[in-house]
């Protein structure tokens, strides 16, 4: 298991906002984000603020589906000033760190996954302000450390949910042949996926796509192919937000072919 608490996953939200706008508050604001196409300091800085804003109306509102919060009557419009964005962020992260404190894990919460619940918002938002909160370093130039426990949960957060996880009902899972074991070597995780194929027709679409399958356990067989790495550099890694140099991959070349393909959509 790699689950945090959910008191670790609000102190990492919290504390990674707080670092995310630190770093941008000392940057200009049309700085590029290197790994985010055309984003600026600025567009980062209110990404996040209206990532926050939404989870913040979801938690608020549980379990009511969201509708249209573009709306001007609910959604208020970007600010034009970089210290109106800086200020609107920290007002938003306060928010839904208090709307989180005051809800339980286990209430139900309308989620796009297959967890509907307060904890799904938990451990989703820990893992966005991680990674924006690195988008922001590296726009300025820096780096500071990733905690090892919360980018070990973030590879599993991958491979469940981001490159995996919920299959409507129109469609299905091929699982292929090939079993890849990650191998998180400073925290002694490992995790074991099958690189498949998620395939369906939906609205007169066909839809014919890579895909992982986490296995809940070791599957007791030697595993295809290894992907090896500390758990920062794995996570950095899967978001796009690293060059994999830092990590290793050993084995069949057809099973890393698959998972490479699973994991090669550009998350934002």
């Amino acid at each position: 298991m790699t689950r945090l608490s959910a008191i670790d996953y609000r102190r990492h939200l919290a504390a990674d906002s707080a670092r995310l706008r630190e770093t941008l508050s000392a940057t200009e604001e049309s700085a590029r984000v290197p790994a985010c196409g055309d984003w600026d300091a600025a567009d980062l800085l209110w990404h996040h603020a209206d990532v926050l804003f939404f989870w913040a109306w979801v938690v608020e509102h549980r379990p009511q589906e969201p509708g249209d919060l573009d709306d001007p009557a609910t959604h208020p419009a970007r600010p034009a000033a970089y210290a109106d964005l800086l200020a609107l962020h920290e007002e938003r992260a306060t928010r839904l760190d208090g709307l989180l404190a005051d809800a339980a894990a286990d209430e139900p919460a309308w989620s796009w996954s297959e967890d509907h619940s307060v904890g799904f918002v938990l451990r989703r938002q820990a893992h966005e302000a991680l990674v924006h909160r690195v988008d922001a370093e590296q726009t300025a130039g820096r780096t500071s450390p990733v905690d090892p426990a919360l980018a070990t949960d973030g590879v599993a957060e991958l491979v469940e949910v981001m490159y995996g996880g919920a299959v409507p009902s129109w469609g299905r899972v091929d699982p292929g042949p090939h079993v890849v074991r990650l191998e998180l070597t400073d925290t002694g995780q490992d995790l074991w996926v099958r690189p498949g194929r998620f395939r369906g027709t939906h609205e007169g679409t066909d839809h014919d796509e890579p895909t992982l399958d986490r296995l809940a356990a070791d599957p007791g067989t030697d595993a295809d192919a290894v992907v090896r790495g500390t758990a920062a550099d794995v996570d950095l890694w899967l978001w796009g937000r690293a060059d994999g140099a830092a990590v290793t991959q050993d084995g069949d070349a057809d099973a890393l072919e698959g998972f490479r393909a699973a994991v090669a959509t550009p998350l934002d």
